[in-house]
């Protein structure tokens, strides 16, 4: 059974213990589908609404767009863990000698890069969902307006969780023209979606207060 099927009893549980998988990217891509799924919640519930007639085609237009996102986060939870067990196993490979030493740099560098393409996969997928949960909170009932603050607001604290995960294994890469490139993303990603996910909150939180 994958992670992305145990119940949620089960995910927190080996999240607390020492197991290696799932860490902070598999949880990252849960908090992403979830905040995905709220602001998908919000047009559910404007569908069908005569208030919202005018708006319904690119309601269910961004409803297509959550499934698809919300699905692309549940499985970047279980290819988190795949990329991540095979760095967990290198830092444990031993280096007494000048060979191990060299055989562990090479499949330490190999791991390093491979694990980074997840959490960044996941800032990519959550710029996405910030900018449909923007539509959702401008268009949709005003009745879910907070589902969709929170959902936006899962939504960053995902984007900047999964930068932590490339931040700390680029850190340890060797070839660090590789590194800066993938912080250059990373740091782009931020700084893009970060500051719209801030300004779709405070104006939902501006409407309810």
């Amino acid at each position: 059974m994958g992670f992305a099927e145990k119940s949620c009893v089960d995910f927190v549980t080996v999240l607390a213990s020492k197991e290696p998988v799932p860490g902070g990217g598999g949880a990252s891509a849960l908090v992403g589908a979830v905040g995905t799924a709220l602001g998908n919640m919000v047009g559910s519930l404007t569908v069908g609404k005569k208030k919202y007639a005018d708006v319904e085609a690119d309601i269910i237009r961004l409803k297509k767009d959550s499934d698809r996102i919300q699905a692309d986060f549940i499985a970047l939870i279980q290819r988190d863990a795949e990329v991540f067990a095979p760095l967990a196993k290198a830092y444990g490979l031993p280096k007494e000698t000048e060979a191990e030493k060299a055989e562990k740099t090479r499949v330490m560098e190999a791991a390093l890069k491979e694990a980074c393409s997840v959490p960044v996969a996941i800032m990519k997928k959550c710029g996405e969902a910030i900018k449909v949960i923007e539509e959702f909170a401008a268009k949709g009932s005003k009745l879910a307006l907070s589902d969709a603050g929170v959902g936006v607001l899962f939504c960053k604290a995902a984007l900047s969780g999964a930068s932590l995960n490339v931040f700390i294994n680029t850190a340890a890469m060797t070839d660090r023209a590789y590194a800066e490139d993938i912080n250059r993303q990373a740091n782009a990603l931020l700084n893009e979606y970060e500051p719209l996910a801030d300004k779709i909150f405070k104006g939902v939180k501006d409407q309810l207060k």
